[in-house]
């Protein structure tokens, strides 16, 4: 095994490439390599899923689709970002015989915002025009697309009354309560009630238990 401390990096560029050689400055005491310390901005957030069984009803898929863009939403906020468009997608599955559809469309947003009202709404007029009755769909998504800070946005004219405050200090509140009550406490009528059982949810009888995360889960040994 070669001791890559003692080689020349000239010598390694030559023969492997640069970046062995800058891995053998670093070993040597020179920086090469920089660290980032906090994660580049997300450009794009999507949140999708399969199906635990096929969904049919279009009531089901905007549940779907409901959650997913709230989520989304939250991603958004915590990042504190605003989308510019919003795209939506629902197919069927590949490994069915049943006849296959997949459909997608992206909606753009009057203005950026992170407001979940306004990324569900786009969300749910996406979907009621892709929505094909008749199919068992096994997948849904939805994405937030041109992304940008919140910092920064395009005026325009005042023609009509803006809330944006009001609604930033909704969605503040709805954040919070969620955080403190656990994900799900306040959410969009349209996403239905959280304590039911979806037709849309994932199956997860497999799943690891959270050994690091939940007390419930962590292993008890008996002497």
């Amino acid at each position: 095994m070669l001791d890559l401390v003692w080689l020349d990096p000239v010598m390694v560029r030559s023969r492997w490439s640069v970046v062995l050689e800058r891995t053998v400055r670093e070993l040597q005491g020179t920086p090469c390599i920089e660290l980032d310390h906090e994660p580049a901005p997300k450009q794009q957030m999507a949140c999708t899923r399969s199906f635990g069984h096929a969904v049919t009803d279009l009531s089901d898929l905007s549940e779907v689709v409901t959650e997913f863009a709230s989520r989304g939403a939250v991603k958004l906020r915590k990042q504190a970002s605003l989308a510019n468009q919003v795209m939506v997608f629902v197919r069927t599955s590949p490994f069915r015989k049943d006849e296959q559809y997949s459909g997608s469309t992206t909606v753009p947003l009057r203005r950026p915002s992170a407001d979940t009202s306004v990324i569900v709404a786009a969300a749910l007029a996406g979907l009621r025009a892709i929505y094909r009755p008749g199919f068992n769909y096994a997948k849904a998504g939805v994405m937030l697309m041109d992304l940008q800070p919140d910092t920064v946005q395009q005026g325009e004219l005042a023609l009509e009354s803006d809330d944006e405050v009001d609604r930033g200090r909704l969605m503040t509140t709805l954040d919070g309560l969620n955080l403190r009550y656990g994900r799900g406490t306040v959410l969009m009528a349209s996403a239905g009630l959280a304590g039911d059982k979806r037709a849309w949810s994932m199956r997860q009888e497999r799943r690891t238990p959270g050994y690091t995360t939940c007390w419930a889960d962590m292993p008890v040994v008996r002497a």
